[in-house]
């Protein structure tokens, strides 16, 4: 008579973990784009985690003490997002020391200079203007108006629709972003080549990149 066959050992998958500045702008992006590439088992294991933490140093430090969970596996990968914003708000020097803490740690940075909508307009246009901030890019360049193109109102932060309404410029986007990030590195001034001093400069391409070879 056989032996009864054990159970069959389930080898817990690694995950990708992904921490947002904003609350609803960008987690609404990436799951809208998880939905959008339709993979199953990376809609299962690409995650946008619910954080407060808000400036570039917190962000690294919530993703850093994930990393060090009991539960995190040795391959499990780990992402935050935010933006430059102006330097009234975020100094240079603390870009740079999350900047640091994130390589010492193995924490990827989707930073986007200025702010994340630089992203969304890439989707439309193809610009390498720079801008100040959100308020200056929303002022004065074509979101708006590129919005409005597609019978939809003035771009709004925290729609829930955003990725749905600019996804047909997605390819496009990437296109720009990577041409745009190589001419910022290539055009840098010495000792000003990070990614928090070039404006502009969009972190998000990479972010997607990880998430479709995950």
């Amino acid at each position: 008579m056989p032996k009864p066959r054990k159970p069959a050992t389930q080898i817990p998958e690694k995950t990708m973990k992904i921490f947002c500045e904003g609350e609803k702008t960008e987690p609404n992006y990436i799951n809208s784009y998880l939905d959008h590439i339709g993979s199953t088992n990376q809609q299962s294991v690409v995650r946008v985690e619910k954080t407060r933490k808000n400036t570039p140093v917190q962000l690294v430090e919530a993703a850093i003490n994930a990393k060090n969970n009991p539960a995190t596996l040795p391959d499990d990968i780990f992402w935050v997002v935010y933006d430059r914003e102006n330097v009234a708000k975020y100094t240079d020097a603390l870009h740079a020391k999350a900047r640091k803490m994130a390589d010492q740690k193995g924490i990827n940075i989707a930073l986007s200079n200025v702010c994340f909508e630089y992203w969304i307009l890439l989707h439309l246009v193809d610009t390498q203007a720079p801008y100040s901030d959100f308020k200056d890019l929303k002022k004065t360049s074509a979101l708006n108006a590129e919005f409005k193109k597609l019978d939809c109102d003035n771009y709004e932060k925290s729609s829930a629709t955003i990725f749905d309404i600019v996804k047909h410029g997605l390819d496009n986007a990437r296109t720009r972003a990577v041409r745009l990030n190589a001419a910022g590195k290539q055009n840098a001034q010495h000792g000003r080549d990070q990614d928090h001093q070039i404006n502009p400069y969009m972190g998000m391409v990479d972010l997607l990149d990880d998430i479709d070879n995950f």
